[in-house]
């Protein structure tokens, strides 16, 4: 049978797939990134993984995959094949496509961003299909976003597009990483959901599940963290459809395994929000953590299906270059 290769990289595990012609999980697999051996490990963990997915396509199904993707964090130069930089892995510019290919026998090798082939994932087959225009944002540890426009992901002009988490919804706000003050994810993130639920509780141990329950058990303390959450969210979201006018938005993440406790509310305070804008459906992914394998999956089939200078389909890879990693 015909398949590809999928991995989504994490900053703690890894999950792969061989993926089928029409986006089906022909065969899963997980396994730790092993980051605490520093980032030259992980790099060698992950083409171990792919050659043994590789293997494992080849013995069941009769043939070797014919393409690869790959899902990774932090800063991605999709073009070139690079993993520029990812805090969590602790690499810097590693050539990952072309370290892959050539790992694979030359097979073409397709890499992302985690949060962008999620997103593709969730437009193509996910909540988003057959919406023209949509937004992705999974509320997790941060937030980000993936931009999709007729099937495809914009990654932008320097690899930055969706980076909703840095938009400013509270200037002069809590103090963020990337430098500001009263970015988005400093409010509306699962963590920091997470980080305000144990301060009003006083159990340092309490994440933003425990808020959602005491929201639905009618606490006051997690009602008013909990609509501080949201009000922050729906300022951020509307700064987006504002600009993008998605058809549909999806909300992904650990915020988002709230269901209704999020998503009520949610919508009703983007409607108060909204003024000339066209308000979009708000739904919730669908594709859960598999969405990231069935991302990097689609990218694999849509090189194969690509259309080279010459007229034919791609078929090679470029050969790589030792990886410059960094602790």
């Amino acid at each position: 049978m015909r398949h590809v290769i999928a991995l989504d990289v994490g900053g703690t595990g890894m999950k792969a797939a061989l993926a089928g012609p029409g986006g089906e999980l022909l065969h899963q697999a997980r396994r730790a990134t092993g980051r605490e051996r520093g980032p030259e490990a992980v790099v060698a963990g992950i083409l171990d993984f792919a050659a043994e997915l590789r293997a494992y396509g080849a013995d069941r199904f009769g043939e070797p995959a014919r393409a690869a993707g790959v899902a990774v964090p932090g800063i991605v130069d999709a073009e070139q094949g690079v993993a520029v930089y990812a805090a969590n892995l602790g690499w810097r510019d590693v050539p990952l496509r072309a370290l892959l290919g050539e790992r694979l026998g030359s097979v073409p090798v397709a890499l992302g961003h985690d949060v962008r082939t999620g997103g593709l994932a969730e437009g193509r087959i996910g909540a988003g299909r057959g919406a023209d225009r949509f937004l992705f944002v999974p509320l997790g540890t941060g937030i980000a976003g993936a931009i999709g426009i007729d099937g495809r992901v914009e990654a932008g002009a320097h690899g930055f597009a969706g980076e909703i988490g840095h938009v400013v919804v509270r200037p002069g706000g809590i103090a963020c990483p990337c430098g500001q003050r009263g970015c988005l994810e400093r409010f509306a993130s699962a963590s920091a959901v997470s980080q305000a639920w144990a301060q009003a509780c006083g159990d340092p141990a309490a994440d933003a599940a425990d808020c959602a329950k005491a929201v639905e058990s009618g606490d006051a303390r997690a009602l008013a963290v909990w609509q501080d959450a949201v009000d922050a969210l729906a300022d951020g979201l509307v700064a987006a459809l504002t600009l993008l006018d998605p058809r549909v938005l999806i909300i992904g993440g650990g915020l988002a395994e709230a269901g209704e406790t999020l998503f009520t509310p949610l919508r009703d305070a983007v409607r108060r929000r909204v003024t000339f804008q066209k308000l979009p459906k708000i739904v919730p992914a669908a594709l859960g953590d598999t969405a990231g394998c069935l991302g990097a999956g689609l990218m694999a089939w849509d090189l194969l299906a690509a259309p080279t200078a010459s007229g034919t389909t791609a078929t090679t890879s470029t050969t790589a270059t030792p990886p410059e990693v960094t602790t």
